[in-house]
């Protein structure tokens, strides 16, 4: 039952027509990034703009990351937040939340498959930019060895893994804003309340009068992925982002089904 519900669940989201419409504006950013810098007549000057919008030019496998960088602050939450902000009041809204909770899943494991879905959509949401941002950046500029922040040089084929890696660490630092979103969503809430969540974070994050609330903000690991640009590759910021976003998914998705458990969505 688990399974066929998530297969269900699966199968609703990408056959929706606002899924793929935020696909397709994901997809079209780091095409807009590449065409504008090909266009440029003056190349971009080291530290304007957004990491890495310099190498470009040099190496189009650098399309992806600054593709990436580009959509984690906005484009990428607010996807994912109307995503899982949809949840369980989308169901509430359609009427078919009381149909769902007829069946024996539950209303743990109806949680659970929810939040599978948000996951799938993170998954799907950074794939999208960082595969768009590797065609766009292939087709319109050269490729060749890339050169870390280490000063290493590695190959085209360990470049594109460490692009992959990446957009797993950002995948990764969007599933704590996804139980949150879950956790906003039982029974009644408002998509437009998660992607605010997002925004006052990162806000907060740039405040160094709250120093000592930013490890706590699960904004604040988002963009600290230069470590997987180095040689060797440390995984230290990887493990603290997974620990947080595992402290979120536990803290929110306990109160989601302490919240949901106890409200009667049937009447």
């Amino acid at each position: 039952m688990g399974w066929a519900l998530l297969g269900s669940e699966l199968s609703v989201l990408f056959r929706r027509l606002r899924t793929w419409a935020m696909l397709i504006a994901l997809a079209a950013v780091p095409i807009l990034i590449a065409v504008a810098v090909k266009l440029s007549s003056r190349p971009t000057a080291p530290g304007r703009g957004p990491l890495f919008l310099d190498r470009i030019t040099q190496n189009g496998l650098f399309v992806a990351v600054t593709a990436l960088v580009v959509c984690v602050p906005l484009f990428l939450p607010l996807t994912v937040g109307v995503v899982a902000g949809d949840t369980i009041a989308g169901e509430a809204n359609l009427g078919t939340l009381r149909y769902l909770l007829i069946a024996p899943a539950g209303r743990i494991r109806l949680l659970l498959v929810k939040y599978a879905g948000a996951v799938a959509f993170c998954c799907a949401a950074t794939a999208t930019v960082a595969a768009s941002g590797a065609l766009a950046g292939v087709v319109l500029f050269p490729v060749g060895p890339v050169t870390l922040l280490s000063g290493d040089t590695i190959s085209v084929g360990e470049s594109a893994l460490r692009s992959l890696l990446i957009a797993a660490y950002i995948t990764v630092s969007l599933l704590g804003l996804s139980a949150i979103g879950l956790l906003i969503s039982t029974p009644v809430g408002a998509m437009a309340a998660t992607i605010v969540l997002s925004v006052v974070s990162q806000v907060l994050d740039n405040l160094p009068q709250l120093e000592w609330l930013h490890p706590w903000l699960f904004s604040h690991h988002w963009l600290s992925f230069a470590d997987l640009l180095r040689q060797p590759i440390s995984w230290t910021s990887f493990g603290e982002n997974a620990l947080l976003q595992a402290g979120y998914i536990a803290v929110c998705g306990a109160l989601a089904y302490a919240k949901f458990s106890n409200k009667d969505v049937l009447s």
